[in-house]
């Protein structure tokens, strides 16, 4: 058959284990989860020979090739994953982590039971700070950060930083139920008094179980993150010699105003640290900004039109993402070898419910540079943390199904010249 499109209940892994090995380190909005990663190295993958994920989020698909054997770059533009990912990828030895976490837990240790009080720390200059978190809480966070910033050792702050992330968040007024930034209910804010060091200490214990995991298995290969934007042509760095030869990734859904709201889920966290662009994050990513230009004859372009009979400005929206992925797409390719492999993994979402074959424009844009769309398998979405429902209307109450699937777009070049 033909470019086949099929579903395959084995890629939905729903009783897998997402978090092995440095997969643990933090939650993140529409992860790719680790099986599906591995599959695909297993299948196309080569020892030896370099892997790029364009959109590298958290850098699930790196730390799958590292533990196959392929050397990896990811690109991503927002900081605090790029810090995540490199921390997921850097080999610290477990006695060197030991020995630094034993040190700031006899600190810790000694604010908690026997001053009592959090000793007072440089606190950082952010807009409506007690908005979002207790004075209590401010204090504790602060110190943390003060005492993790005097870590010399850079991969060991980064690990442990990592675990702040993810704490800043969680001891945090926002709702958990959501990616975006909703304050708690009044009534749920009376009772919450979160144990700040002792979270942070779990997410320490469990992230280093999944670090001394990864260590056992990881070969000895490159791994590395960078801030290429390839929308905007730039390229990912290293560049192999004769380019990559495959790529795994999963690019957003859409943008990012209106489907994962990466920016928001981050922006917290980001700008304890200090980040660059914490608030301006969902305005930077694949359509974040409407476009000059216009799809024509795309397999997005009647979709767009029929949204646009709707709502012109939900179409300019929509519109622009794809625009900004056909460029990213545009970059990429220059990358790749003459025989390269490309997985797309991609859901097809519902805007004013209509459906967006995402799928089939990932196929229609690399087929312009010599791929031939090889498969597209169509999993179901058992386990990903994702918004699974979104409101067609803007109307309070009204809500339609975005996705249930996601479609794991194969294309290999059928050409022999890499541009």
């Amino acid at each position: 058959m033909e470019n086949p499109k099929y579903k395959d209940e084995s890629w939905d892994f729903r009783t897998a284990d997402t978090k092995e090995y440095t997969h643990c380190f933090h939650t993140y909005p529409a992860m790719m989860i680790p099986q599906i990663a591995r599959k695909l190295l297993n299948q196309y993958g080569v020892e030896g020979e370099w892997l790029l994920d364009p959109y590298c989020g958290t850098g699930t698909s790196l730390v799958e090739a590292s533990l196959f054997g392929m050397p990896s770059v990811g690109c991503d533009i927002n900081p605090l994953v790029r810090l995540i990912a490199t921390a997921k990828l850097t080999p610290i030895p477990l006695n060197t982590l030991d020995s630094e976490l034993k040190k700031l837990d006899e600190v810790l240790f000694q604010v908690e039971f026997r001053a009592g009080k959090v000793p007072e720390a440089p606190i950082p200059k952010i807009p409506n700070l007690d908005y979002w978190f207790s004075q209590e809480i401010i204090i504790s966070i602060a110190y943390l950060l003060d005492c993790i910033n005097k870590i010399e050792d850079q991969a060991v702050r980064n690990f442990i930083t990592v675990a702040f992330s993810e704490t800043v968040r969680e001891v945090s007024y926002t709702r958990t139920s959501t990616f975006k930034l909703h304050r708690m209910p009044e009534e749920k804010l009376e009772n919450f008094n979160p144990d700040v060091f002792g979270i942070f200490r779990k997410k320490l214990n469990r992230n280093r179980h999944g670090l001394a995991a990864y260590l056992e298995k990881r070969k000895d290969v490159d791994a590395s993150v960078c801030d290429a934007n390839t929308v905007n042509g730039e390229q990912p760095m290293p560049r192999p010699l004769g380019g990559y030869n495959l790529v795994i990734t999963s690019p957003p859904y859409g943008d990012s105003h209106t489907t994962v709201a990466y920016g928001q889920f981050s922006r917290l966290s980001a700008e304890w640290l200090g980040l660059p662009n914490a608030r301006k994050i969902d305005r930077l990513a694949m359509g974040g900004q409407n476009s000059r230009e216009t799809l024509v004859d795309t397999p997005v372009s009647s979709a767009i039109d029929k949204i646009r009979s709707i709502d012109e400005k939900r179409a300019l929206e929509v519109a622009a993402f794809y625009i900004d992925l056909e460029r990213s797409i545009s970059s990429v390719v220059k990358t790749l070898s003459p025989r390269s492999t490309i997985c797309y993994v991609v859901g097809n979402r519902r805007v004013k419910d209509i459906r967006l074959p995402t799928d089939e424009f990932v196929i229609f844009a690399f087929g312009k540079h010599g791929f031939s769309h090889k498969e597209t398998i169509v999993r179901n979405i058992p386990n990903k943390r994702m918004p699974l429902k979104n409101s067609p209307s803007n109307v309070p109450g009204q809500t339609s199904t975005t996705m249930h699937e996601e479609n794991i777009v194969i294309c290999q070049r059928t050409d022999q010249t890499c541009p």
